[in-house]
This record gives C-alpha cells, sequence and structure tokens, in this order.
C-alpha cells in the first residue's frame, strides 16, 4: 500500500510537472490537502511528509481534528457548502473558506471573525459550469458580490473558487478553468488584492494549472479513495 509520504511527493511532483508544462513556477501553485472524512492519524502523517495547509467540507468532522492536532501549526481551509448556523464556528476556526455564495454568510463570517484573530481569508464559489445542483453565485451575480463583501470588516477577498462540472472533454474543461481567470482578471479592479485562483482536484490538476490555478485542492491522490462522508 502506497504511503500518504509517497502518495504526496507524486502529487507535488504532478504539479511541478503541469507547471513546467504550462510555464509556470511550481512555487505559483499552493497544494491543499483535502482532509475530509480523513482521521487526525492520517492527517499527521501528511504533516510528518511537510503538508501544514489542510481542507476540510463538513464541520464536524473538522472540529475534531482541529482540536487534536492543536499542538501543530496548521492551516485550516473550509471548502463546503456553508449552512447560516456553522458560521460562527468556522469564523472562529479557521484561516481560509472558499465557499462563500452569497452575502449573507460574507456578512456573518465578517461579524463573527473574533476580533483578536487575523482577518478572514475567503474566495467566492462561482458556479461556472451553471449546475443547478452545485453551489456557487453566477458569473452575473459576481460584481455586485465583490463589491459589497470588500466593505466588510475582519475578512479579505482573496479571489475565486470553483468546481466544474464532471467531464470527459478536455477542450470544454480548459474552458470552464479558463472562464475562471478570465472572471478574476476582469474585476480585480474591484478587489485588487484577489490574488488566488482555487480550481482543480486531484482528476483535472493538470488542466486547472495551465489555465492559472493558484491553489489545487487534491484529497484522493493523497489518502486513497472517499470514505463514508460525515454530516455537516
Amino acid at each position: 500500500m502506497t504511503s500518504i509520504a509517497e502518495s504526496l511527493q507524486k502529487v507535488r511532483l504532478e504539479i511541478a510537472e503541469a507547471c513546467e508544462k504550462s510555464g509556470r513556477a511550481p512555487e505559483s501553485v499552493e497544494l491543499l490537502a483535502v482532509s475530509k472524512t480523513r482521521t487526525a492519524e492520517e492527517v499527521r502523517a501528511a504533516v510528518d511528509a511537510g503538508q501544514r495547509a489542510f481542507g476540510e467540507n463538513y464541520l464536524q468532522d473538522a472540529e475534531s481534528k482541529i482540536e487534536a492536532l492543536a499542538d501543530l501549526n496548521l492551516e485550516w481551509h473550509f471548502i463546503g457548502p456553508i449552512q447560516s448556523n456553522k458560521t460562527r464556528h468556522i469564523a472562529e476556526q479557521f484561516a481560509w473558506v472558499h465557499s462563500v455564495d452569497r452575502l449573507k454568510i460574507a456578512q456573518r463570517l465578517s461579524d463573527q471573525r473574533p476580533h483578536y484573530a487575523p482577518d478572514l481569508n475567503i474566495c467566492i464559489q462561482v458556479n461556472i459550469s451553471g449546475e443547478e445542483s452545485k453551489s456557487g453565485c453566477t458569473p452575473e451575480e459576481l460584481p455586485d458580490l465583490i463589491r459589497e463583501v470588500v466593505q466588510l470588516p475582519k475578512i479579505r477577498l482573496r479571489g475565486l473558487m470553483a468546481i466544474p462540472e464532471a467531464t470527459d472533454d478536455q477542450t470544454l474543461l480548459h474552458q470552464r478553468f479558463a472562464d475562471v481567470t478570465s472572471l478574476l482578471e476582469s474585476l480585480k479592479s474591484l478587489a485588487p488584492e484577489m490574488d488566488t485562483l482555487s480550481m482543480g482536484m486531484s482528476g483535472d490538476l493538470e488542466v486547472a494549472i495551465a489555465e492559472g490555478a493558484t491553489m489545487v485542492r487534491v484529497g484522493t491522490a493523497i489518502f486513497g479513495p472517499r470514505l463514508q462522508k460525515h454530516k455537516n
């Protein structure tokens, strides 16, 4: 069985090779290890292999790991759908939130971020493929949402997150990721600090990097097949 350390090394090599193909520096893409449904011991094994940033989808599952690994200086990212009644715990315990898709959630995160904590880094999730089953604001809604979000205290708008539809059509996939990159560039005048494109996962990170991703979210390729999901 491949160890977590070996899998991490393989993913880092894949990222480096994708960057080389695209004429980018490997350090321009950050690896976010998606540890949802994984144990604290598995996360610790990834930490031992040099990984510091971890993404979680389910709050209850994440909280137990955050507590168990409090002795480590880890960076926790919330990347799942956000329910209004969960925002306080997310605002208190995470450094990043990738899945803000409406003003109400951004306002609650702003209001509930502890005064002593650094500003909360957030990305706005964009439903780039128009799927009804997927979270995210529409590209048309994005400018107005950005204008509102940048005025909120205690949060820092860092960029966009997207999850295109699952497809074997590589041309379409390239286009989806390119569309997100174009959106970010076209809206930087509204939020000059935006520097993050959170897009690309285990199966499509090479395409995402080719089209401008600065942070890829990888779980399966590091920890193995997904386990049964936990309730949020």
